[in-house]
């Protein structure tokens, strides 16, 4: 099993940047692939990018690609993302979500643990 922990959010004017981390401890952190989504206010939860143990293959939504980028360390168990040009729209919980099993890595379902989330809010 894995904890995750998020920290990074806050208050960021439009076109500003933010940089989000999820830390994972447990028995064998490294292992996983991990992932960002976030949650709007009445909306679902939705995948934001996601990033392979192995290959460090990146995944990332049509709406943050090119503004966004998602890193790991594998040495610290932390992972990253990176937020520039940040729009009203952005504005969100974002979560952490680790998964043992390789699979598309961009729905909810493909993720077993999950973080608390950290509120970003982006003001215009």
């Amino acid at each position: 099993q894995v904890q995750l922990v998020e920290s990074g959010g806050g208050l960021v004017q439009a076109g500003g940047s933010l940089r989000l981390s999820c830390a994972a401890s447990g028995r064998a952190a490294s292992v996983y692939h991990m992932g960002w989504f976030r949650q709007a206010p009445g909306k679902e939860r939705e995948f934001v990018a996601a990033i392979s143990r192995n290959t460090g293959n990146t995944y990332y939504a049509d709406s943050v690609k090119g503004r966004s980028t998602i890193s790991r360390d594998n040495a610290e168990n932390t992972v990253y993302l990176q937020m520039n040009s940040l729009k009203p729209e952005d504005t969100a919980v974002y979560y952490c979500a680790a998964t043992r099993y390789n699979t598309r890595l961009q729905t909810n379902g493909d993720y077993d643990y999950w973080g608390q989330g950290t509120q970003v809010t982006v003001s215009s």
